[in-house]
């Protein structure tokens, strides 16, 4: 593959997303091709789509506490074995929730994935508690709160300018993967930018 653009310099670049978002999970794969080539330093944070809808009287608190249970899992991942941990957990965890369809079956798909990502499996109990709430909060309203309330996940950052996006499917690969990261770091370059946005025509893609 050829870069379109050579650069020696870090972009520092962070990532927030809830494990049971179709869209962040795309996002996020996107972010990994375009890392193979350029000099990125990509650190990932959780937002929740359960936290987002709280107060959304619509939305079923049976849905909402499924939601939580994964997010409250990598918040206790973080807090007691640190950010590294964060990245390799997410990848196990979506592997199984979005390429496998494994969507009812929680417990399983915890377990197998604190396993991968080579964690003690016992962070599992985490998902029933809010021990860890208050961070998981924090690292939610660190990351909705650089786009507003109006939006949803993933948001990305790039040297700290955040926006919501870019949703994509599939996840681009190749050359018009570095194309499309080039286009998001030159709007950010521009502290004027706001939103450019169409209706989505297609739905989540995983191939």
């Amino acid at each position: 593959m050829t870069d379109t653009v050579a650069s020696t310099s870090v972009t520092a670049v962070d990532f927030w997303f809830d494990p049971s978002c179709p869209w962040a999970w795309m996002t996020s794969r996107w972010v990994n091709e375009v890392a193979a080539h350029r000099n990125l330093e990509v650190q990932f944070h959780v937002m929740s789509l359960g936290l987002l809808n709280e107060d959304n009287d619509g939305f079923d608190p049976a849905v909402l506490s499924m939601l939580i249970r994964y997010t409250r899992v990598v918040t206790a991942a973080t807090e007691l074995h640190g950010q590294g941990v964060v990245k390799p957990l997410y990848d196990a965890l979506g592997t199984r929730i979005h390429l496998d369809g494994r969507k009812d079956d929680q417990d399983a798909v915890i377990a197998e994935s604190l396993a991968e990502a080579g964690l003690p499996a016992d962070l599992a109990k985490y998902a029933d508690t809010d021990e860890y709430d208050t961070a998981m909060r924090a690292s939610h309203d660190d990351g909705i709160g650089r786009v507003g309330q109006d939006v949803g996940t993933p948001v990305i950052a790039v040297n700290g300018t955040a926006f919501f996006g870019p949703v994509i499917s599939p996840a681009p690969k190749g050359e018009i993967a570095l194309t499309l990261w080039d286009g998001v770091v030159a709007a950010a370059s521009y502290d004027g930018f706001f939103e450019l946005k169409r209706s989505r025509t297609r739905g989540p893609d995983f191939s």
